[in-house]
């Protein structure tokens, strides 16, 4: 059986005094979920964030990391100094890094790789834009994306990770799958799971769904067979809506 999984991505958004603010708002409202919750603040937020979170049932995450463990890449996160402030979770892959930072399915996997390297859980993080789904070719990207990013990773990796769909013409918009549409790429990414790594890791294996997900959509999505949970992006900048979402999850 798996727990459901509800991230809520901050994205540019907050300054630590803020992201204090945010989270102590945050802990009474989804004490009685019964998911697995995580908050992910920029990276500047971060130590503050994991000081709030103390004694509560909200982990932390990163937006990012590189692949190297140090070295001359200014502008860079490793994993080592993600771990030190409290992280344990890292999204990877993540529709904007794709749009606006050149990420491939290639650097995704090597995230995937340094992540799992230092003990901590990816999610990766795959999707369709508006014209690909048009064309239909929202199988064949999804599928790739799935594979490439899962790429040279153990049945035992990949059974412990996270899977984030989110359609990119549904970040941001307002726009947002249907529960349907979203059901049928959800169960499209565990059969490729399932035929590579087995059915013993389809069955464990997290896949949650991102893309305008609010408190009024969320339990249509969430319900379904195969959607574990989701990917909140501005709903998760308020503590009432980003809660709702929590509690609809269990």
């Amino acid at each position: 059986m798996r727990t459901p999984l509800v991230v809520g991505n901050w994205k540019m958004y907050k300054t630590p005094s803020q992201t204090e603010a945010l989270i102590d708002a945050l802990k009474p409202l989804v004490e009685g979920a019964a998911c697995d919750i995580a908050v992910v603040p920029p990276f500047v937020c971060l130590e503050r964030a994991a000081a709030a979170i103390q004694g509560s049932r909200i982990g932390l995450a990163a937006q990012n990391v590189y692949w190297e463990a140090e070295g001359a890449y200014t502008g860079e996160i490793a994993v080592d100094m993600l771990k030190e402030v409290g992280v344990t979770m890292v999204i990877v892959g993540h529709s904007e890094r794709r749009l606006h930072f050149g990420e491939t399915d290639e650097t995704v996997n090597r995230r995937a790789k340094a992540v799992l390297a230092g003990g901590l859980t990816p999610i990766i993080a795959v999707g369709e834009a508006l014209q690909q789904r048009e064309a239909g070719q929202t199988r064949h990207v999804v599928a790739s994306q799935v594979r490439g990013g899962l790429d040279g990773l153990s049945g035992e990796q990949v059974a412990g990770l996270g899977i984030a769909y989110e359609p990119v013409w549904a970040i941001g918009t307002g726009r947002v799958a249907t529960p349907e549409q979203a059901q049928e790429v959800h169960a499209l990414i565990r059969e490729i799971i399932r035929e590579k790594f087995g059915g013993w890791v389809a069955d464990r294996v997290n896949v949650i769904y991102g893309g305008s997900v609010k408190p009024d959509n969320a339990s249509g999505l969430i319900g379904q067979t195969d959607v574990d949970g989701a990917l909140v992006g501005g709903a998760s900048l308020k503590a009432r809506d980003f809660a709702a979402i929590c509690m609809s999850a269990g």
